[in-house]
């Protein structure tokens, strides 16, 4: 499966930005997907979790109530709908696909996506304040 994210950019903030992950390859709703970060000179964190037909989200704290995961399973592609971003959302934004887990364990990988089989090349994301 090859993933490629798209969409990021720089913002303001209390702006919004969409993130896109296309997929191909394989067959889509075989995984569930996950979007996460990477800040400079931090460690990556889970963003959000969805399932395979976008049934169930999974949010980290910090993403809950400004974030928003979906999905369009006839387009192979996963969503990230940002808004009110903060500066602290700075990071490099990668998606990430995995069979047989549920978006809780995606959300509790630790390492954060250690256990993904597989990732896109991430999108930068710049929130100026």
């Amino acid at each position: 499966v090859q993933l490629q994210a798209s969409g990021g950019g720089l913002v303001q903030a209390g702006g919004s930005l969409r993130l896109s992950c296309a997929a191909s390859g394989g067959r889509f709703t075989d995984y569930g997907m996950g979007w996460f970060r990477q800040a400079p000179g931090k460690e990556r964190e889970f963003v959000a979790a969805i399932s395979r037909y976008g049934d169930s989200t999974y949010y980290t704290d910090s993403a809950k109530g400004r974030f928003a995961i979906s999905r369009d399973n006839a387009e192979n592609t996963v969503y990230l709908q940002m808004n009110s971003l903060k500066p602290e959302d700075t990071a490099v934004y990668s998606c990430a696909a995995v069979r047989f887990r549920t978006v809780q364990s995606i959300g509790a990988m630790s390492p954060a996506g250690s256990d993904m089989d597989y990732w896109g090349k991430g999108t930068q994301v710049t929130v100026s304040s």
